[in-house]
């Protein structure tokens, strides 16, 4: 695997752009969200750039450009997840790529059990904060990251207000990263819904502790796909519909905010 400036670089060559504003990484089913967007200026494979491509259902290792009255926009549509086995810093890479091409802005999206069970399936979850019960942590050496507003209060306010102009509501609450592949038992969401939790999955909280590291501000959207501790069995590509039908309807509200962050 190359290094994170020499996939910064190949991305500013085959995409003709030095920098970029935004960074999106699409979770599982959350391709859709592009469905509404312009036409991308550019696309390639991860593997074109140096780039690990993902193995989960759902993510489809696709990196695509987007620009609009100067304004840039880089999209991971997919990630790679602590399960695979190969490390935190490789989880948490593509967001060292985005800093390195200048990227201020990072929106992570992923698909979570809720442990609030009045949530219907499709509910979107806007992260105010997160447990990280992984273990581990994609910085090395004393690197003190105050991570006290890591999810940015203004990009939560402007995506509420681009959302309820496209009648979605979306909800607040705190995420629990666990590693994963394994799905949590019933007792182990219980003990974490004692824990503050109101949702929890495998992703995006190691991408999130990078992207504070960088100084990034950061949006960080759930889709709800399963009910912890209910009895549900969950379907792994039940997931990835739910969070796909969810994030088409969320693609305009997205577009506009990230449009607006230029102006």
């Amino acid at each position: 695997m190359v290094s994170d400036e020499a996939s910064a670089e190949a991305i500013r060559k085959r995409f003709g752009l030095a920098s970029y504003d935004a960074a999106v990484v699409l979770g599982s089913g959350w391709g859709p969200l592009l469905d509404a967007w312009p036409d991308p200026i550019a696309a390639t494979t991860y593997a074109e750039v140096g780039l690990r491509p993902p193995v989960a259902p759902g993510h489809a290792g696709q990196l695509v450009a987007f620009e609009h009255k100067g304004h840039r926009t880089l999209v991971f549509s997919g990630r790679t997840h602590l399960y695979e086995g190969h490390g935190p810093a490789e989880v948490s890479r593509n967001v060292r790529v985005a800093a390195a091409l200048g990227v201020k802005t990072l929106v992570l999206t992923n698909a979570n059990g809720a442990l609030f069970q009045d949530w219907p399936l499709g509910q979107i979850m806007m992260l105010t904060d997160h447990l990280n019960l992984t273990g581990t942590s994609p910085l090395h050496g004393a690197t003190f990251v105050d991570l006290t507003e890591t999810y940015s209060l203004g990009l939560r306010q402007r995506a509420r207000h681009e959302a309820e102009l496209d009648g979605i509501d979306l909800v607040e609450g705190i995420y629990a990263m666990l590693p994963g592949p394994h799905y949590e038992t019933a007792a182990e969401a219980r003990a974490i819904s004692l824990l503050g939790a109101q949702a929890l999955g495998m992703s995006s909280v190691l991408e999130a502790i990078e992207a504070r590291a960088h100084r990034m501000d950061v949006l960080a959207l759930s889709t709800v796909t399963a009910h912890e501790a209910s009895g549900e069995i969950i379907d792994p590509d039940e997931v990835v519909e739910i969070a796909g039908r969810e994030a088409g309807r969320l693609g305009p509200s997205i577009w506009r905010l990230i449009e607006g962050l230029g102006v």
